[in-house]
């Protein structure tokens, strides 16, 4: 009779994915360096991953400078660059990740993997780390040039702004893991980016305070994570010790980026069909 051979058969279910099976650091560590070598292969990635932000943040410098302060003495600038400080890597991290991944995907890479004795959770995690690692790169960058060359100044330390923009960052890649299961196309990918990130975009109290907006709006926001990163990063802003509303909101926050995760790893698949 005809088949595969016990010893080969044996081995198969040994790569089998369980996805009970616990986090293993190694591999963990592996996919994350495998996943940064790719990065640094692709240097018009980095650039727009690290540029990007630095010129956001510029361009609002210049946009305000000729505004008159608020009643407060502070400039308009003050407000908005703290929240982008958090908003920039959350809508950076998601683009590259649901594309990142999605290409993991469709060209076969990831059904490879996954016959390797690596987990769902290995993978995503592996995944997180390395754009993580990512994530406080640029964070450094853009709050280096925001906090030292632009003149933006905060009641609390710069530390808690770049802890809240890295754990903003690791949701925005939970999310873009997430979604990138339900994308077939890069173009796909990229229209969950006005479903996901822009509605909390203009609900996260950016623009208008959030007990300020209509009922149902506040409902949304309360349960959109943007919002309380936002918040955070305004408690920073506006204490100079932690507060326990900052805590709060970081742990929120992280504990948003963990579910995406878990659920990233439930809906993995394969190969795009």
């Amino acid at each position: 009779m005809t088949g595969i051979p016990s010893a080969s058969a044996d081995r198969i279910r040994s790569h089998t994915i369980d996805p009970t099976r616990p986090i293993h650091p190694t591999i963990l560590g592996v996919t994350a360096i495998r996943v940064l070598r790719q990065l640094r292969a692709d240097p018009r990635t980095i650039a727009m991953i690290m540029a990007i932000p630095i010129l956001v943040m510029t361009l609002l410098y210049f946009m305000f400078s000729e505004q008159p302060p608020l009643p407060n003495g502070q400039s308009h600038f003050v407000p908005i660059a703290t929240a982008m400080l958090g908003i920039l890597p959350f809508v950076t991290m998601f683009l590259i990740t649901s594309i990142a991944m999605l290409r993991e995907r469709s060209s076969g890479t990831l059904e490879r993997l996954l016959t390797t004795p690596i987990s769902r959770l290995d993978l995503l995690g592996g995944y997180g780390l390395a754009f993580g690692i990512t994530a406080a790169v640029q964070a450094v960058l853009a709050c280096a040039v925001s906090f030292w060359f632009l003149g933006l100044t905060t009641a609390g330390s710069v530390v808690w702004v770049l802890l809240i923009a890295v754990v903003d960052a690791s949701l925005g890649v939970g999310l873009g893991l997430l979604c990138s299961a339900f994308a077939q196309t890069e173009f796909q990918a990229v229209q969950f980016l006005p479903v996901i990130v822009i509605p909390q975009l203009f609900l996260c109290g950016l623009f208008v305070p959030r007990d300020a907006l209509p009922g149902w709006m506040e409902w949304l926001s309360d349960v959109m994570p943007l919002s309380y990163a936002v918040q955070a990063l305004q408690e920073v802003s506006a204490h100079p010790d932690p507060t326990a509303v900052m805590w709060r909101d970081i742990a929120i926050v992280a504990a948003c980026t963990l579910v995406a995760l878990a659920l990233g790893a439930a809906t993995l698949r394969r190969r795009t069909p």
